[in-house]
C-alpha cells in the first residue's frame, strides 16, 4: 500500500458506464486541484472543531483514539484506520464506543470515504448519511460522495438528488460548480434533460469565472440541439 500521505479527500474510484465516463472527463480532469484545496480547508475546519469540543471526558478519550485512526488514514493504511491496530481503536470502534461524541460523527465521514475507496458503496452511503456538519464544506462533500456512490451503482436519480443537495448547501464558487456539473451528468444518464439544462444554466449564469463555464455551455448546446 502506498506510503504517501493522503488528504481527507481520497479520490473515490469512478469507473461508471462508458457513456458517463466520456461526459465526465472534463470534471475528472479539473477536480484534482479542488480536492487538494478542499483537503487543506477540511484540515483547518476539523482542527477547529476538535479544539472547540475537546471538553467532556468521553470526547477526550475519543479524540485520543481518533488521532491514531486519522494517522493511519493519512498514511493509506485503511484497514488499520477502519478496524484499529490492536492498541488503538479504528473508526468503526470509535463509532460504537463513543457514539455521542464529535469524534464518532467525524468517524462516520472518514469511514464513508474509506468504503468508497474500497467500492463498498452501500456501507459508504450508510455512514455518510449519518454524518452531520454545519460548516460550508464537509456536509456538502459528504452529500457529493453519496451521489458518487449512487452513480457507481447506476442509480442516477438518487445520485442527482444528492449532488443537487451538495450544490444548494451554502453555495460557493470553489465547489458548487463541480456539484452542479455532476448533477447535470447524472440527470442526463437518467434521461432528465430538462433538469440537466437547469444545472448547466446555473453554472453559466452564476459561475462564469470558473473552469466549468465553457464545459457547461458546450453541454447546454448539445442538449438543445438534441431537442430540436
Amino acid at each position: 500500500m502506498s506510503k504517501s500521505s493522503k488528504p481527507v479527500f481520497i479520490n473515490t474510484p469512478q469507473p461508471f458506464t462508458d457513456k458517463f465516463r466520456q461526459a465526465e472527463g472534463y470534471v475528472k480532469k479539473n477536480q484534482k486541484w479542488l480536492y487538494t484545496i478542499g483537503a487543506l480547508i477540511i484540515a483547518v475546519i476539523v482542527g477547529l472543531l476538535l479544539r472547540n469540543h475537546y471538553q467532556s471526558r468521553q470526547e477526550v478519550a475519543a479524540q485520543g483514539e481518533m488521532f491514531q485512526a486519522v494517522y493511519y488514514f493519512e498514511k493509506d493504511s485503511l484497514d488499520e484506520a477502519l478496524q484499529g491496530d490492536g492498541v488503538y481503536l479504528g473508526f468503526l470502534d470509535i463509532i460504537d464506543e463513543y457514539s455521542a461524541t464529535l469524534a464518532a460523527n467525524l468517524a462516520h465521514f472518514y469511514t464513508g470515504v474509506i468504503y468508497m475507496h474500497q467500492n463498498e458503496y452501500e456501507e459508504a452511503i450508510s455512514h455518510l448519511e449519518k454524518f452531520k456538519a454545519s460548516d460550508f464544506l464537509l456536509q456538502a462533500r459528504a452529500w457529493s460522495l453519496i451521489g458518487d456512490a449512487f452513480t457507481e451503482q447506476g442509480t442516477y436519480a438518487k445520485a442527482a438528488h444528492y449532488y443537487k443537495k451538495a450544490a444548494n448547501y451554502k453555495p460557493n464558487k470553489f465547489f458548487t460548480p463541480l456539484y452542479l456539473m455532476k448533477a447535470a451528468l447524472a440527470y442526463e444518464e437518467n434521461s432528465n434533460h430538462q433538469s440537466a439544462l437547469q444545472c448547466y444554466n446555473k453554472i453559466i449564469e452564476e459561475f462564469p469565472d470558473t473552469g466549468y463555464y465553457g464545459e457547461a455551455r458546450k453541454h447546454k448546446s448539445r442538449l438543445e440541439a438534441l431537442a430540436q
